[in-house]
């Protein structure tokens, strides 16, 4: 199993996540993570880490979300490894718990 980064993570981009990762599996697009399924061994650090709770176990990703776990793993493989904490977005607190970001996505 691996973990997905969802909806609430776009237009915030927390990466208080990337510093805990052992494997370097997340990738930094501008303005969302996504996790690389490929790398990822469910070691359970990063979701507690997530200030925003947009982290889930793919088993356990929200009703209404579930086709991030693919979207994850397809800009995994074009967007850079974060392996180092930055500062999040400026405005990632007007952008929390807000619905449906998807179409602000930025690729």
């Amino acid at each position: 199993m691996t973990f997905v980064v969802t909806d609430n993570c776009i237009k915030c981009k927390y990466t208080d996540c990337v510093e805990v990762c052992p494997v370097d599996a997340f990738h930094e697009g501008p303005n969302f993570l996504a996790i690389n399924p490929d790398e990822c061994i469910d070691c359970t650090l990063c979701e507690p880490e997530c200030p925003i709770n947009a982290i889930y176990p793919e088993d356990d990703v929200p009703a209404g979300q579930e086709h991030f776990t693919a979207l994850n793993k397809e800009l995994a493989k074009a967007w850079p490894v974060i392996t180092v904490r930055k500062d999040a977005l400026p405005d990632a607190k007007e952008w929390e718990n807000k619905p449906e970001k998807i179409k602000l996505l930025e690729r």
